[in-house]
């Protein structure tokens, strides 16, 4: 009588060899490429998102504001990335396309005045439109956008801030107008309004906390999407055109279409982003979506990380809750304006004396920003006690 063995599969056996002790040993490329290839990441994501998801219940309402504001800039930081990170184009016109998702978001999720336009319909609607409006605009200036590189690519982008800041201005009837503005779309699904207080199961809930929890699901699904075209065709040939363009054109890679996609999906984030802020904000104005803006997304993914995903996360971290560390700072330091003494620096001017001198720190010592540094941590504790 003959036995026959049967053979396991590569995957089984990656599996197997994680299983032994050694989890960065692959035997196939689905098992390497995977998002979460090892145990450690699998754990700590899980570990993270549910403590953001109890986190609302020990902070103040203040705080817990603030990590609302967190995860809709890591959206839009997200979007940054994807068309300057990962493709190479360098924009600086990021504020018009949040910009044009926010009046998108009040124009179809806001109530019609006397004085302002709205066809107030529910979130399921407005949300979607707010990224898909900047998305077609951004297809439609991208051929534009594709033709140059570098320096002049900057400048064009940064155009499209500055003519968007002209037109939220005089369309008085979508935006407010200067100075008055109008509220933000009202975040109703199914009736049930996102930013009020609700009793569920007999527990009293703060407006705050639905919204925020719609906000961190709306970010977990987004950056699993840029991470997942990060790790596709589309994504290795973003790679390409951002290291060496011409290289990637003789190699097969459709510059034009790869320059417009990275462009299109870039708005869409940035648009979704915008529409979340003026739920987040309440009140928008026209002078809302200026160069500032730009520069705090551009501070995003260059403290945070070029071309990571987390690092994204990490810069909208950064970028929001810096503000309110030099807000607490000028109580203690004499030389920072507060309400009571002028002071010789405003805690405006601070912020982006802090902004600018940590992107030339970043530049000069770590490119890879705060992502970077947690690779350096990590890989020390990996190899520790061994010195290679």
């Amino acid at each position: 009588m003959s036995t026959t063995t049967s053979t396991p599969p590569p995957a089984a056996r990656s599996r197997r060899s994680t299983l032994r002790g050694r989890p960065e040993l692959f035997t196939d490329y689905a098992a390497d490429q995977a998002m979460l290839n090892t145990r450690a990441k699998r754990w700590s994501v899980i570990l993270l998102v549910l403590l953001m998801l109890v986190l609302p219940s020990f902070v103040s309402r203040d705080l817990q504001g603030l990590l609302t504001l967190v995860f809709i800039y890591a959206i839009g930081g997200i979007g940054m990335n994807l068309v300057t990170g990962f493709a190479g184009q360098v924009s600086l016109g990021h504020a018009f396309f949040l910009g044009l998702g926010a009046y998108t978001s009040t124009y179809f999720g806001s109530p019609a005045s006397a004085r302002l336009h709205g066809l107030d319909l529910e979130m399921w609607i407005w949300l979607p439109l707010a990224g898909i409006v900047p998305m077609l605009v951004g297809l439609a200036v991208a051929p534009l956008a594709a033709r140059v590189r570098g320096l002049y690519l900057a400048i064009l982008t940064l155009g499209l801030v500055f003519l968007g800041e002209h037109i939220w201005k005089e369309a008085r009837s979508f935006t407010g107008g200067p100075g008055v503005g109008r509220s933000g779309a009202e975040p109703v699904i199914a009736g049930f309004n996102l930013y009020q207080r609700h009793t569920v199961l007999g527990l009293d809930i703060p407006r705050e906390t639905f919204f925020y929890l719609a906000c961190l699901a709306l970010l977990v699904v987004l950056a699993i999407a840029a991470r997942n075209l990060a790790r596709s065709r589309m994504g290795r040939a973003f790679a390409a055109v951002r290291d060496r363009d011409i290289a990637a054109e003789i190699m097969g890679v459709p510059l034009m279409r790869t320059k417009v996609l990275a462009f299109g999906i870039s708005s869409f984030y940035a648009g979704v982003a915008g529409g979340l802020l003026t739920v987040a904000i309440g009140q928008v104005t026209p002078e809302n979506w200026n160069l500032f803006l730009s520069v705090d997304f551009l501070a995003i993914i260059l403290i945070g990380g070029i071309a990571t995903i987390s690092g994204s996360i990490m810069g909208a971290t950064f970028v929001v809750l810096l503000p309110r560390g030099v807000e607490r700072l000028a109580e203690h330091v004499p030389f920072i304006g507060t309400a009571a003494d002028p002071g010789i620096l405003s805690v405006f001017q601070l912020q982006i004396m802090l902004f600018g001198g940590l992107i030339i720190a970043v530049l000069i010592f770590e490119p890879r920003g705060m992502f970077g540094l947690w690779l350096r941590v990590r890989n020390y504790w990996k190899a520790w006690p061994f010195s290679y």
